[in-house]
């Protein structure tokens, strides 16, 4: 099988180790992984601030880079929300990018979604010692990706899997959430701490850039001891 990766802002900004770990991993299944590297953001901080033409404009040329009819596989569920969930509707009096953007919406995947319910895996072959505990990102929900994550956690060797206390409830990123209502994120952020303290995990993981930088920001400054890992940083290790 043959996929084009959608590495994301974040992810290329702040996280590149995650897109290597989701290369590592997906090629140890046997699948090829191609880059467009004409690859932008896909336009969601616009979207989620009103400023629909713009994030036309970035749909656009999201749509132009990931043309063809290879799978599209993303390490985050809220890049891959918008591309499925949102494209469609930014173009829904446009006929010509409307099919065009569900054609793209249909070839989209997060991450766990594809090795779950595309490649049909569960055990990837991934070891990772110590107690883990999960942190699920709010966007997982709108695209019906609500167990996947867990069961593909429980599957790794020698991981101690501990649920968290309210596991579905948001972080407080939000993307430009945090930065419009700062006070009300970091009360979230600091419950959500707590939470994943409670549990006596060695590491939290979560799907999305976002919730990582935020809760890993926020334990560092409780000075806990907890570490922050994207799923396939996890799921790539052996």
């Amino acid at each position: 099988m043959k996929v084009s990766l959608l590495i994301t802002c974040l992810g290329d900004a702040l996280f590149p180790d995650v897109g290597l770990a989701t290369v590592r991993l997906l090629r140890r299944l046997g699948v090829d992984v191609d880059f467009p590297q004409a690859q932008t953001c896909c336009g969601q901080p616009h979207f989620n601030s009103g400023f629909h033409d713009d994030a036309r404009a970035l749909a656009r040329h999201t749509i132009s880079a990931f043309a063809g009819d290879r799978l599209v596989i993303t390490p985050s569920g809220s890049c891959a929300a918008m591309v499925k969930l949102e494209y469609p509707e930014l173009f829904h009096h446009d006929l010509a990018w409307h099919g065009r953007a569900e054609d793209l919406a249909r070839r989209t995947h997060e991450l766990s979604d594809f090795l779950i319910n595309v490649l049909k895996v569960e055990d990837v072959g991934a070891r990772f010692p110590g107690k883990v505990t999960y942190h699920m990102a709010c966007h997982l929900r709108g695209l019906g990706v609500l167990t996947e994550p867990e069961r593909l956690l429980q599957q790794v060797r020698d991981l101690e899997y501990v649920p968290l206390e309210r596991r579905d409830e948001c972080c407080g990123f939000g993307g430009s959430f945090s930065v419009r209502l700062p006070a009300i994120s970091g009360a979230m952020v600091q419950d959500k701490s707590v939470f994943i303290e409670q549990t006596g995990a060695a590491t939290v993981v979560a799907t999305d850039a976002g919730c990582l930088m935020n809760i890993a920001g926020c334990l560092r400054r409780r000075g806990s001891k907890v570490q922050a890992l994207h799923l396939a940083q996890v799921l790539a290790s052996t």
